[in-house]
């Protein structure tokens, strides 16, 4: 068989498999807390932001958690983790792109800094049955 024919349907399986296994988009903010702020106070913003956060487009589906060390070797100025996730990197660009416009962007001050974060690309690990 021709050469092209295989590239060709590569692409075409490429293009049509790629949305569905594509991974959970999932953001991650390293942040830091003022002094005053407590867990209780960064859990009460984390809810008051995700609520926000649910009624932009994209946004419906979000799931949100704060992670707090526990055992640390190294972790520089960060008090806390904040994770975002979003079913699929289609809707997490949708919610991003009406996001900084939002209630919800404007609600991020308030006792918690959030300077750096990383988007990763999430891939549930599945055992096969035997």
């Amino acid at each position: 068989m021709n050469s092209k024919f295989f590239w060709v349907m590569g692409t075409v399986i490429m293009f049509a498999a790629g949305p569905a296994y594509a991974g959970q988009a999932m953001q991650m903010w390293s942040c830091g807390m003022e002094d005053e702020m407590t867990e209780k106070d960064v859990e009460a913003r984390a809810e008051e932001w995700l609520k926000a956060a649910r009624q932009l487009d994209g946004g419906k589906n979000l799931e949100a958690m704060v992670l707090f060390p526990i055992a640390v070797n190294a972790s520089g100025d960060t008090d806390l983790i904040f994770m975002v996730t979003a079913p699929s990197f289609a809707e997490w660009g949708r919610f991003w792109d009406v996001y900084p416009d939002s209630d919800a962007a404007a609600g991020e001050d308030g006792g918690m800094f959030c300077p750096d974060s990383v988007l990763w690309e999430a891939s549930k690990v599945k055992v096969k049955a035997q």
